[in-house]
This record gives C-alpha cells, structure tokens and sequence, in this order.
C-alpha cells in the first residue's frame, strides 16, 4: 500500500520540475508521498489530524 498513488507517473512528471531540489531544515519526506495524502484529504473528505 506504500506504493500506491494518486497521481500516475504523467501526471508527476508535469509536478516534480517545480518542486525545490536543493532543501535546506529538516529532512523531507517523500514528495510524491505527500501530495498523494493531500489529494486523498481533499477527495475522501477526510478530517485532518
């Protein structure tokens, strides 16, 4: 279940070049990861907590 994503590989290819390479602060997480927990927020309706 880890692997799986809102977004196809198309559609995260038309995401990924705005994202920022060069981080500085505290270690990321996935982004892909990431924004599939935010649609999933936005589509289930699902509270945040």
């Amino acid at each position: 279940m880890a692997h799986e994503f809102w977004l196809s590989d198309a559609q995260w290819s038309a995401i990924e070049p705005v994202l920022p390479k060069v981080y500085s602060g505290a270690r990321r997480d996935d982004d892909r990861r990431i924004i599939s927990g935010i649609i999933h927020v936005l589509k289930s309706g699902c509270r945040w907590q």
